[in-house]
């Protein structure tokens, strides 16, 4: 089978022929039809020490399960969150992280909606929103931010504002049914919000707290770092919520289930509507990983063998 890696820090990524894996104890073997690409994983091919392998949200087929595997079978379609090579013809899948595509769905639509549509859907849980408050999201043209500006609406929020890194991202966020879209480097984001959710961190976190009403929350999600001066926290009687997905796949797994099941029952009744940047195959990995870095997808990036 064909699959991608790379040998050093910042690449380049490759093709290589290597044999089909075997499942292993509670593990799925999925033919993949399509492979999420996500920021934290370009960002660990750029940074990290050592090469790791190129994993994240995958959907396919099922052709093959391990001992003691008691959900799935063979013939399921299943998508979930691979700790291995994800960026391959076929890839394990542990059993606790897969869950059905529902008929009708396809393998592109279950990568770009199911697991960033729970980080988003978890981040605006952690904000606590009430029905009529007014909401800001960063990176809210990225595969997360795009769900995230959708359920803030469907949420109650009564204003949404995107920020976003360039002025051509704003007529996408808009037609995500953001009220007014802000550039990262504008002086000032407009009027204050009751809550922010943060996907890029960073030097970002200064405006993002600074876009907060009195007792407003800013929920940080992102990999991406960044200070906050308790100073800035303390005049405004705001607060910073830190927020991890893996902390609820693990530790509440009803939870994720429960999330997971009504982002599938809002994608079926037409109220989200996960957009994909666009379609790549394995040989260009790289050009995907170039748009994410560049930062300038409109939606989901997508690979799809």
């Amino acid at each position: 089978m064909r699959r991608v890696r790379y040998e050093h820090t910042g690449g380049p990524l490759f093709m290589e022929e290597v044999p089909v894996p075997a499942a292993g104890p509670g593990e799925l073997l999925v033919r993949t039809e399509a492979i999420g690409v996500t920021l934290p994983v370009v960002r660990k091919v750029t940074e990290a020490a050592e090469p790791i392998a190129l994993g994240g949200e995958i959907a396919g087929e099922v052709v093959a399960v391990g001992e003691g595997v008691t959900r799935c079978r063979v013939g399921d379609r299943v998508t979930g969150l691979c700790f291995g090579h994800g960026y391959a013809d076929f890839a394990l899948l542990n059993e606790v992280m897969a869950s059905p595509v529902p008929s009708g769905a396809s393998a592109v639509d279950a990568v770009a909606l199911v697991r960033s549509g729970l980080v988003a859907f978890g981040a605006l849980e952690a904000a606590r929103p009430a029905p009529g408050e007014a909401a800001l999201v960063t990176g809210a043209a990225s595969g997360v931010g795009q769900l995230a500006v959708q359920l803030a609406r469907l949420r109650g929020a009564s204003r949404v504002v995107g920020a976003v890194s360039a002025p051509g991202k704003a007529g996408f966020v808009r037609g995500l049914g953001a009220d007014e879209v802000v550039l990262y480097d504008a002086t000032g984001w407009g009027e204050p919000v009751d809550y922010v959710l943060d996907a890029v961190g960073g030097d970002l976190l200064t405006p993002a707290v600074a876009a907060l009403a009195p007792g407003g929350r800013l929920v940080a999600y992102s990999s991406g770092g960044g200070t906050i001066q308790a100073y800035d926290l303390l005049v405004g009687a705001k607060s910073v919520i830190g927020f991890q997905m893996a902390l609820i796949a693990r530790g509440r797994p009803e939870l994720y289930e429960r999330w997971r099941q009504e982002l599938w029952r809002l994608f079926a009744d037409g109220a989200l509507r996960p957009a994909v940047h666009g379609q790549f195959t394995l040989e260009d990995a790289a050009k995907a990983h170039a748009v994410i870095e560049s930062r300038g997808n409109l939606g989901k990036v997508v690979l799809v063998p």
